[in-house]
């Protein structure tokens, strides 16, 4: 029986995406290049932990589910993060951002100044500004600013995210035309904390990074992975978590975070062997964005 691996998840480095496996080995993705695997016979996804640990349970995880824990596992893995607010203490300096996906898509969130523009790409921004950096506290204020007074969001589902990219402006100029105006506005905006430190609108562009100019469009993704599945194809463009492969199905989105929990083993070919659903229609503009 071939070797079979687990995979840890997708990051993104300065070199491009790279897929990350259980005991540290990364595989760095370049377009042209073939991913295939197949899910190993009789499987089951199981829980992949938290902070270190195993399952206790070896709890079973929806094919499903961009999450890979179970309930309790993913109660321990958020706790003392600083998504979850409970790091008030944290040393570190953090910056604010907005992001853009898409017309009408704008966020606001934070991230760790040391990550640099990891963060974006990670969540698939196709463009975005840096805000200002500070503390974590003041940051997280700011953030809270934003979204009450300029009404934008600091969550943007992933499914509207992946709609729309199907429908980008063609330039630079346009793609950060949203964020321009939203930019200005946040720094006229008064209450803004004494410890952040405002930034100029500088807008950095990711379709290049990501692939999306020349690749294209995908023509569904796939829903789920399952035991004696297979994936195969030829690296794209990506997004995120997306991987855009050239499949004998056409240009399929395969979400990466559908991976950790399986156990995965090698696969030629360009075929896929697992559920695949349409992609959703690009979103109607973002109510009260302006």
């Amino acid at each position: 029986m071939a070797q079979a691996w687990r995979c840890a998840g997708l990051s993104w480095t300065a070199g491009g995406p790279v897929l990350i496996w259980d005991g540290g080995r990364r595989s760095a993705l370049t377009w042209g290049k073939t991913v295939a695997f197949g899910v190993a016979e009789g499987g089951a996804r199981t829980c992949v932990g938290a902070r270190g640990n195993t399952c206790p349970h070896t709890a079973r995880v929806s094919a499903r589910s961009t999450g890979p824990r179970c309930e309790e596992c993913a109660r321990l893995d958020r706790a003392h993060s600083v998504a979850a607010d409970t790091l008030a203490d944290d040393p570190r300096r953090y910056r604010v951002y907005l992001a853009w996906f898409g017309p009408g898509m704008a966020k606001v969130g934070i991230t760790a100044e040391r990550r640099g523009s990891a963060r974006l790409l990670e969540q698939g921004a196709v463009c975005f500004s840096w805000l200002g950096t500070g503390p974590l506290m003041a940051a997280r204020r700011t953030e809270e600013l934003l979204r009450a007074a300029l009404r934008v969001p600091d969550r943007i589902p992933y499914a509207a995210k992946r709609a729309a990219r199907a429908a980008l402006p063609a330039t630079g100029e346009e793609r950060a035309a949203e964020i321009a105006g939203l930019h200005g506005r946040a720094l006229a905006l008064t209450g803004w904390p004494e410890s952040l430190d405002p930034a100029p609108f500088r807008p950095v562009d990711h379709v290049e990074a990501f692939g999306l100019a020349e690749a294209p469009a995908p023509v569904g993704a796939v829903g789920e992975l399952a035991a004696g599945g297979a994936v195969s194809g030829e690296l794209v463009a990506a997004a995120g978590p997306d991987l855009h492969l050239a499949t004998d199905r056409g240009v399929l989105v395969l979400d990466t975070r559908l991976l950790p929990g399986w156990e995965l083993v090698p696969a030629g070919g360009r075929r896929v062997e697992v559920p695949v659903r349409a992609l959703k229609e690009p979103p109607a503009a973002q109510d009260g964005l302006f």
